[in-house]
């Protein structure tokens, strides 16, 4: 008698499910951003301590400010009950909404282990229906310019170089823009 091996599981990334962060998500939101940064940065820099205690510190400083109230809208993916991935961004306080109103992808972070399976489009796009949805037109980002995974990310996502801010020569960072759908026009009432 031969015995074959289990069929894997169809889908072996199951979708994230994406919800809007807490303060009880701070310690895993601190921990996958610290390795994402220390994952994109040690290509660049090979043997700094970016996933030191004190860096895994300064993120949770940032986010605990995000998650207790800022102002800052935070979501987090959720995959098999554990936290994979998180965004914030930034309603632009001097832009009245309407046209023209513009927001900021702040922060939108991956567990290294989940790149590539569908964790940040998950997260983008909750963003972008939060953005629709709030009557945002246009979004931007910045991304650190050797960060080459993220910029090839945002790009095939449809983001561009931002034409209103150029880098200078010794930038560090590349600006980026989408423009996002504006709303659906309201049916007409009944009444009307």
């Amino acid at each position: 008698m031969t015995t074959t091996a289990p069929h894997p599981h169809p889908h072996p990334h199951p979708t994230p499910q994406v919800r809007p962060a807490t303060a009880a998500d701070l310690e895993p939101i601190a921990a996958l951003h610290t390795a994402a940064r220390a994952a994109y940065l040690r290509g660049r820099v090979p043997h700094a301590p970016f996933d030191a205690r004190a860096e895994h510190a300064r993120r949770r400083e940032a986010w605990a400010r995000v998650l207790h109230g800022d102002g800052t809208p935070a979501l987090c993916a959720i995959r098999c009950d554990r936290v994979v991935g998180a965004a914030a961004y930034l309603p632009h306080t001097s832009t009245a909404r309407g046209p023209g109103a513009t927001v900021t992808l702040h922060q939108l972070h991956v567990d290294p282990a989940h790149w590539g399976t569908g964790v940040g489009r998950a997260l983008h796009a909750a963003c972008l229906r939060a953005w629709h949805t709030a009557g945002f037109t246009r979004a931007g980002l910045d991304v650190l310019w050797h960060n080459h995974r993220a910029r090839t990310f945002y790009t095939r996502l449809g983001w561009c170089p931002d034409p209103d801010r150029r880098p200078a020569p010794d930038a560090t960072h590349l600006a980026l823009t989408l423009t996002l759908a504006p709303p659906a026009p309201r049916p007409a009432s009944a009444a009307s």
